[in-house]
């Protein structure tokens, strides 16, 4: 699934050079995200995190990514190291995540990421 692979580049970068026009295309309006200290956040708050500064993505360095389809579904999964600023606080972490994409209208839109913390 080269298609959900350049996906997923494009929105790790965007999320970095906090490029909403890009999120605002890859993530869909009903996004489900969960981040790894359990908030979840809905596209409109994800977004606006950036935007205030409150988060800041320094870097996102993924390995063992894997896509799986299923019609009209696609799951990405694999483990990335996390280097994030916010609220005066700079932490790096690693995490396995979990992320679907769905399409629709012919488009692939993320709707939901899941991803849990691994042990210092």
């Amino acid at each position: 699934m080269d298609e959900i692979i350049a996906l997923e580049n494009r929105r790790t970068e965007a999320m970095i050079k906090q490029d909403v026009s890009v999120l605002e295309e890859i993530l869909a309006d009903d996004l489900s995200y969960t981040h790894s200290t359990a908030r979840v956040e809905s596209k409109a708050e994800f977004i606006a995190a950036l935007t205030s500064g409150r988060t800041e993505y320094r870097s996102i360095d993924r390995k063992d990514v894997r896509v799986r389809q299923y019609g009209d579904t696609a799951v990405v999964t694999g483990q990335a190291k996390m280097h994030v600023s916010g609220n005066g606080r700079d932490n790096r972490f690693e995490i396995r995540f979990l992320n679907v994409y769905a399409k629709r209208q012919d488009v692939w839109q993320m709707v939901a990421w899941q991803s849990t913390k691994l042990p210092d």
